[in-house]
């Protein structure tokens, strides 16, 4: 494939995924088949999505910043209790088998459409409801660490799940602290990949690039729009590559 056309479908991928990320999750359901088809081995790809997913998440907090939503203080507590599980994640992804990784990939994306075409609850804000036991969220950070880490595809799902249900904040507020615990865990996670020698820069930045993009605006709307196509558009993605990475077709 030309080298203009890769990075056409890789700017585009990004957008697209930069988008869903941020207004749910899911987004790297998309990136990293793409970039396995592009010809990356499995790890390689995971090490080289961490790169895009860097520069995503700090455009989402910019966009956030910019539109008065911001609690650092307390998304950086949040962070540090998946820095752990994020390491050894990491670890581990960089060294399992490749056939076996695709293979658990392929496994997790088909998981992932039972969660999208599952019906969503409507989104209230329910900041002024208090939260029983508040403090089990730290374990499950540690627990959704390792699994960012490792695999990361749909950790989005599940921080918006562990914050909105645990915490009972608001549903733009959970984006919120979502994007800046992904970016404080991801650097580690790239880091390990990257001395591992499991990172196309080059990719890596074309696609960051799309992902910024798309994350940008989707803080600027935060799920107000386009929904139902976005879900319909990654359900056909994901099964399309599920089931190319599982050798179905």
């Amino acid at each position: 494939m030309p080298f203009p056309l890769t990075a056409l479908i890789l700017f585009l991928t990004g957008c697209l995924a930069g988008f869903i990320n941020v207004m749910a999750g899911g987004g790297s359901s998309l990136t990293l088949p793409m970039l396995i088809f592009l010809g990356l081995d499995s790890a390689l790809a995971n090490g080289t999505n961490r790169i895009a997913l860097v520069i995503q998440n700090i455009s989402a907090i910019l966009s956030f910043k910019n539109e008065k939503y911001s609690e650092f203080g307390k998304s950086f507590k949040l962070a540090l209790f998946t820095l752990p599980g994020a390491i050894i994640g990491a670890i581990t992804a960089v060294k399992i088998d490749n056939l076996l990784f695709q293979k658990i990939l392929g496994i997790v994306m088909i998981g992932i459409i039972f969660t999208i075409i599952m019906p969503m609850k409507k989104k209230e804000t329910v900041e002024n409801i208090k939260s029983k036991n508040p403090w089990i969220i730290y374990p499950m950070l540690v627990g959704i660490g390792f699994y960012g880490g490792f695999i990361q595809v749909g950790v989005g799902f599940l921080f918006m799940a562990a914050l909105f249900h645990t915490l009972k904040i608001s549903i733009v507020r959970v984006n919120m602290h979502k994007v800046f615990i992904i970016l404080i865990y991801t650097i580690p996670a790239l880091f390990i990949f990257a001395i591992n020698g499991k990172t196309d820069w080059l990719l890596g930045i074309i696609l960051a690039v799309g992902n910024a993009t798309g994350a940008w605006w989707a803080a600027k709307l935060s799920i107000k729009k386009g929904e139902k196509l976005i879900r319909i558009m990654l359900i056909v993605a994901i099964v399309i590559m599920s089931f190319k990475l599982l050798k179905i077709f």
